[in-house]
């Protein structure tokens, strides 16, 4: 099916709103040309609902990047997700843009476009579309908050970017932008498997909550993936956590830490002390070969493995710790996210209020 458009049905992950900004953004046009739109919350649906699609409609997928690739979230719904006889479907990822003086400067992907648009094509979907756009980073845990006035200019610049997308696809046409980062994207790419399999899970183990904390659960209530628990009568982030940030930069107490001393602590410890020593004592028993490659690379599987398993026995030891006050100070002082400089993310006030509210279960059907 080629020309314009004639029903546009739109999925979206977002964790502070900067792919659920975009989703509505491209909503917004399709709206302005009384193209009916239905405007979804992946983390808020139910894939086994999803009906067959009609041939003339157009699907579109919008992520935020989380390691140079879409959070597993999306990538799980995509994995899970319908096959189709033809349908066209565009991708787009928020990823972490900066504003250096006057310029605008770009993100990096990964493979967050191209591994979805692989599942797609090979399940019957027809690509018409791949964009990035390059939202503030609300990676907290890392830097700053990015200044209010910075954010609404970097908003106002990808809102026209992403309107001109929009229009494009829109018209049955199609656009590839996203071949111009193919290069780095590659370059980049490794780092996602990692991030994967091992990086998202120590991310998750570095939430903690501060004595600010007043038990209101709004952390808890409005966790997208339901990650975060009660525990001990505090909050408890899981390994369902997607590190989307929406807890620590919506938490109105300042109470979500991230604890930096503790993560840098326990990672050398696991790996200069109780691995090194893990080893020493199989190498008393088993003759490692030095020369070959695939006997490495099981090592690094199980380094990784008995990593992961060591991390959730810490944290709960780290959680159960906290409520003793100077193992809880000793944490807190060693946490960059306590100083008041540390900015918590907020998306462009501005620009937030010319959006339409979308309801929380199944997002919102626009019917111009």
């Amino acid at each position: 099916m080629s020309g314009k458009v004639r029903q546009l049905i739109l999925y979206y992950f977002s964790g502070t709103g900067n792919a659920r900004n975009v989703a509505s953004w491209f909503a917004q046009e399709a709206e302005s040309r009384s193209i009916p739109t239905e405007l979804s919350d992946i983390a808020a649906i139910d894939r086994k609902h999803i009906k067959p699609f009609p041939p003339e409609a157009l699907i579109g997928f919008v992520s935020p990047t989380h390691g140079f690739n879409y959070p597993p979230v999306s990538m799980y719904f995509i994995f899970r997700f319908p096959r189709s006889r033809g349908n066209r479907v565009f991708l787009m990822n928020t990823r972490a843009g900066l504003k250096l003086s006057k310029w605008f400067v770009p993100g990096l992907s990964g493979i967050a476009l191209w591994l979805p648009a692989i599942v797609l094509l090979l399940k019957g979907y027809r690509i018409v579309g791949l964009r990035s756009i390059d939202l503030p980073s609300n990676w907290i845990s890392f830097h700053p908050g990015v200044k209010e006035k910075v954010v609404e200019s970097i908003y106002g610049h990808c809102k026209k970017i992403t309107q001109i997308f929009a229009s494009k696809i829109l018209d049955g046409k199609k656009v590839y932008t996203a071949f111009r980062d193919i290069i780095q994207d590659l370059l980049v790419s490794p780092i996602s498997i990692g991030y994967f399999f091992m990086g998202r899970f120590m991310l998750a183990k570095t939430f903690y909550a501060n004595e600010n904390c007043d038990n209101c659960e709004l952390c808890i209530n409005n966790c997208p993936m339901k990650a975060i628990l009660t525990v001990d009568k505090r909050p408890f982030w899981s390994y369902r956590c997607e590190s989307c940030m929406r807890c620590m930069n919506s938490c109105p107490k300042r109470a979500i830490e991230t604890s930096h001393g503790y993560i840098i602590g326990i990672m050398l410890l696991i790996n200069m002390v109780i691995l090194n020593l893990f080893w020493k004592w199989v190498e008393t028993f088993i003759n490692i070969p030095q020369n070959n490659g695939w006997v490495w690379v099981l090592i690094t599987f199980i380094r990784w493995g008995l990593t992961f398993i060591l991390l959730v026995v810490f944290y709960r030891i780290y959680h159960y710790l906290l409520r003793i006050p100077l193992i809880r100070d000793l944490f807190y002082y060693t946490s960059l996210t306590r100083f008041r400089f540390w900015r918590r993310y907020k998306p462009s006030k501005k620009m937030i209020s010319q959006l339409p509210e979308l309801t929380p279960s199944d997002g919102k059907m626009f019917s111009p």
